[in-house]
């Protein structure tokens, strides 16, 4: 049984596992009240930030990792494109843009406009993180408007990335999509992956409902 250690980026990979098949149980972690006393997931993971799996003897932490790994020891799937395939590079670019370039940005806009003091919400720093999110975003856009999935016309792993990334936006720092990505997110949010996803991550489900009630 696959076990996967906290939520937030964490989504990526119970969607993954959802759109699989795979059996696995997700264990809350809370780094709100810190995790200094959560030994068990402290043993998974020193560093303590999530998400983390534990598959066996395996652990490892980073969505993208994991994501990867689960594919390559699980697979062959029609969620990762054969290296052979002509559809594979837009695959693996947008696999990672989903992190490097999307989510990892709007980590400290989000830092900044919900955590941070009045006075540091919008400083240097959260406005370069900004610039960075919106430049990649339009690498999303040209490619969305090409064709209805990142990597081409069938859904991939890359969806999910980008696809979490882009809820992200929507719901940590009230970023308002264009007309091309609220069509792709709207047809991700069909999938049944990414509803029994939703349903399980109860967290990730609360937040993003307050949020849109906040705003």
């Amino acid at each position: 049984m696959i076990t996967v250690f906290g939520e937030g980026r964490g989504f990526r990979v119970v969607w993954l596992l959802e759109e699989m098949g795979l059996p696995y149980r997700l264990r809350d972690v809370d780094l709100l009240v810190g995790v200094e006393h959560d030994t068990e997931f402290l043993e998974i993971n020193p560093a303590g930030f999530i998400p983390a799996i534990r598959d066996g003897e395996v652990t490892m932490v980073e969505s993208i990792a994991i994501m990867e790994y689960l594919l390559a020891r699980y697979g062959p799937a029609a969620l990762a494109p054969d290296a052979r395939d002509a559809a594979f590079p837009a695959y693996q670019q947008f696999l990672h843009l989903g992190e490097a370039g999307l989510a990892a940005s709007l980590y400290f806009v989000s830092g900044a406009r919900n955590l941070a003091p009045e006075s540091e919400r919008d400083n240097w720093s959260a406005r370069q993180a900004m610039d960075t999110f919106t430049s990649r975003l339009s690498l999303v856009t040209r490619q969305l408007e090409r064709a209805p999935y990142l990597a081409g016309n069938e859904f991939t792993a890359a969806d999910i990335s980008v696809g979490y990334a882009l809820e992200m936006a929507r719901r940590n720092i009230g970023f308002v999509l264009g007309a091309v990505e609220q069509a792709y997110v709207a047809r991700l949010r069909e999938r049944g992956g990414y509803r029994r996803a939703l349903e399980t991550c109860h967290a990730t489900r609360g937040w993003w409902m307050s949020a849109a009630a906040n705003r």
